[in-house]
This record gives C-alpha cells, sequence and structure tokens, in this order.
C-alpha cells in the first residue's frame, strides 16, 4: 500500500526556515515524479514544486524560487522541502504528491498526482 506522510511544519517568524519531509511506504521513490503542494485557508491547493529523475526536471513555482529547495534521500525514501526566507504568504498546510513517470505530465498540478500525503501545517508570523 502507497502511503506517504508530511512531516516538520509548524510555526516560525518572518524570515525563518523549515525543514519539511516527505516519508514514504510501501514503495520507493525511483520512477515515481514527486511533488510538495500547498493550500491556504479559502483557496484552492496550488503547486510548489516537482521534481521527476525520469524526466530529468525539477521546477519551482515562481514565489518561491530562490527560496525552496526540493530533495531525496533514496536511502531514507523520503523528499526534502528546505524553506528559507519565509513570508507570511507561505502560510498554508503543505502536502506532498506522487505520481508513477509514465503518467506525470510534467506540469506539477495536482491533478496529475496519484497520491497524497496528509499536511503538515506551516504558519509563518509577523
Amino acid at each position: 500500500e502507497v502511503q506517504l506522510q508530511a512531516s516538520g511544519g509548524g510555526l516560525v517568524q518572518i524570515g525563518g526556515s523549515l525543514n519539511l519531509s516527505c516519508a514514504a511506504s510501501g514503495f520507493t521513490f525511483d520512477n515515481w515524479a514527486i511533488g510538495w503542494f500547498r493550500q491556504a485557508p479559502g483557496k484552492e491547493r496550488e503547486w510548489v514544486s516537482c521534481t521527476s529523475s525520469e524526466h530529468d526536471s525539477t521546477q519551482y513555482e515562481d514565489s518561491v524560487k530562490g527560496r525552496f529547495t526540493i530533495s531525496s534521500d533514496n536511502a531514507r525514501n523520503t523528499v526534502y522541502l528546505q524553506m528559507n526566507s519565509l513570508k507570511p504568504e507561505d502560510t498554508a498546510v503543505y502536502y506532498c504528491g506522487v505520481v508513477y513517470w509514465s503518467y506525470y505530465t510534467g506540469l506539477c498540478k495536482p491533478s496529475d498526482m496519484q497520491y497524497w500525503g496528509k499536511g503538515t501545517l506551516v504558519t509563518v508570523s509577523s
């Protein structure tokens, strides 16, 4: 059974950092595209970053470029999202999602993902 568990969220001040983790069980990240998404109160889920080794691509939404970094540790079967220089507008529930590489459109859309983990809340205070 494919399971994902996101963690690492919390309360942080403006300019602070957090490192989110997405641990996988029931499968390995090989041959899967992985994405981080977020959903703020009253808003739709939006993409933050996606990576796919099969497509040789890593993408970041414009507002997080230069501040967020997606990475993976295959030995731990975990994907990370390092978030630096956090802003109040980064406040949201963050989710990780995966899609098998052959089904991935390359557009990092929430609708692309086949499996989701439960979210982790990030709150950036002013």
